[in-house]
């Protein structure tokens, strides 16, 4: 069965994930049949891109999503033409109008939500150097 999924990407405790097809079988991080978006939960706000005339077309031929990829077509509004496309409307039309409410969004200039820690260096340490800083400046 085709799945349309994450596939995780990124360094290590630094994920972004791309949406992709393949089929279910295939590993996590394996062999995908096609690329259609990008998913960053590290930026705020999260980003999304998703090529809505592929996931559209993936939709219509019986590609089943996940959980996951469900919520994410949902935020950016691809859901609720894939519903009108089950209900008849032209694929073109529904994908025009994507085209249009992507040209017509306010451009994001999404900044990174959690500073990587540096060269051996743990999260936990960067912690505790950003308080001793902030006690020292008070």
């Amino acid at each position: 069965m085709v799945r349309i999924r994450l596939r995780r990407v990124g360094l290590k405790k630094q994920p972004s994930y791309r949406i992709v097809v393949t089929d279910q079988r295939n590993a996590r991080d394996g062999r995908f049949i096609e690329n259609i978006g990008n998913h960053n939960p590290r930026t705020r706000p999260i980003t999304d891109v998703i090529d809505e005339g592929r996931a559209l077309y993936w939709l219509s031929v019986g590609a089943q999503p996940t959980e996951a990829i469900i919520y994410l077509l949902k935020r950016t509004g691809t859901w609720a033409r894939y519903e009108r496309l089950r209900n008849g409307e032209a694929m073109e039309v529904l994908v025009a109008e994507a085209e249009a409410a992507k040209a017509n969004a306010a451009p994001i200039s999404p900044r990174t939500r959690f500073a990587s820690p540096g060269p051996g260096q743990s999260a936990k340490k960067a912690k505790e150097a950003a308080a001793a800083a902030k006690d020292a400046n008070e």
